[in-house]
């Protein structure tokens, strides 16, 4: 009976210390590519929670939106103009805006995210807003995220050890004069890389807290619930026309991505992300040809040996392509365990979605071996100069 040696195998482990240092430095890259992609990742679902929340077929927002996280608003009329068109069953109005939040242990004022709601009309779809909403129809009462990041204070902790109603201070970002309002609820959304914390208020508690400074008139999201059986797509090019150019409309899938692609195309973030992706992918090429190139190197020998028994150079190509796949999914073992590690760390300090999800385990490893692949590539050139003249030198 006949074995194959595992001509490929027994050069990677020949030189022990080396083999080591070469799975760790594989790892170490595997590393890198999984942060990078768990938090670009994580910048986009985060960027897009609220979206997800949101109830409804339709969105209205002003020509001029950017993202949720800028001010952007317009008038309600046309909302409530959208009612004259045959098929929607409901409009909604959303107000949104930054505020200072005063944490009522240390005094200190962080950025957090209002989102006010008519009570009657509140388009989100939060597992907490339904026991939730008789609360909001009093004045000034607020429900609030319990996973805000810590930096607002033992909010909610305090709110489920007592179940009473706390009083903060909400301050609009130019003045120094604050708005007491009180914590009649929490619910659960979370932070994102524009947001450390939210609020979710009425649209009267919303223009009391921003008095003077928003007009009531003025709306950012129009939400439009439509009967069922109507062509979305016909209805859209309708509105849209009919609109011209101060109001666009989205469906929820394009609301969605447009969010994205404003994260991706147009922030340092999205950048930074995409380019130290690309940068992390090109250092792992080079560090896995320089060491494939050095294997190659130390054992010319062996190499124009089989070249002078008559193996041709397709099959020494195969060991290197052979030791290239061997080292990636030795390196990405390691390298995905210690990442789960490391998305646990940073999911308690951050409070953002950092999730392992099963398509980027197989994205990245198949990125790890398509990486190894290329360096093997590259250090086969090595392989013409091994000339079987060289055993006899």
């Amino acid at each position: 009976m006949f074995f194959k040696i595992p001509l490929a195998w027994l050069q990677l482990v020949r030189n022990k210390e080396r083999f080591l240092i070469t799975v760790v430095s594989i790892a170490f890259i595997v590393i890198l590519i999984f942060i990078q992609i768990g938090f670009q990742n994580s910048l986009y679902s985060s960027a897009t929670q609220l979206h997800h929340s949101l109830r409804g077929d339709l969105f209205l927002v002003s020509s001029q939106y950017k993202s949720l996280t800028a001010n952007q608003s317009f008038s309600r009329t046309r909302l409530y103009q959208v009612l004259g068109f045959n098929g929607v069953e409901s409009v909604s109005p959303m107000y949104l805006g930054f505020a200072k939040f005063k944490n009522p242990v240390n005094g200190e004022k962080y950025s957090i995210y209002l989102i006010g709601v008519e009570p009657g009309k509140v388009a989100l779809n939060l597992p907490e807003l339904p026991d939730n909403l008789d609360k909001l129809k009093i004045p000034d009462v607020v429900l609030f995220d319990k996973s805000s990041r810590p930096e607002f204070g033992p909010i909610a902790e305090r709110f489920e050890q007592s179940n009473t109603d706390q009083t903060v201070e909400v301050f609009p970002f130019n003045s120094v004069q604050g708005y007491k309002v009180r914590v009649g609820g929490l619910f659960n959304l979370g932070p994102s890389f524009g947001v450390d914390g939210n609020l979710i208020v009425s649209d009267l508690t919303f223009l009391r807290i921003f008095l003077n400074l928003r007009s009531s008139e003025m709306i950012d999201i129009g939400i439009v619930t439509l009967k069922s059986g109507i062509n979305v797509q016909n209805f859209v090019e309708n509105i849209q026309a009919y609109f011209a150019n101060d109001i666009r409309v989205f469906t929820y899938q394009e609301f969605n991505e447009f969010e994205k692609k404003y994260w991706a195309n147009r922030t340092p973030i999205g950048f930074i992300f995409n380019f130290m992706l690309i940068m992390v992918f090109i250092i792992g090429v080079g560090i896995v040809y320089q060491i494939l190139y050095s294997n190659i190197s130390s054992q010319i020998i062996a190499y124009a040996t089989l070249k002078a028994i008559g193996y041709k150079d397709i099959y020494l190509l195969n060991v290197v392509f052979q030791q290239a796949v061997i080292l990636a999914i030795l390196g990405y073992i390691p390298g995905f365990i210690i990442s789960l590690g490391i998305y646990n760390i940073a999911i308690k300090a951050t409070k953002l979605p950092i999730i392992m999800t099963l398509n980027n385990m197989l994205v990245i490893l198949l990125s790890t071996i398509l990486m190894c692949m290329i360096s093997g590539l590259l250090a086969t050139n090595k392989l013409r100069s091994a000339d079987p003249a060289d055993i006899f030198s």
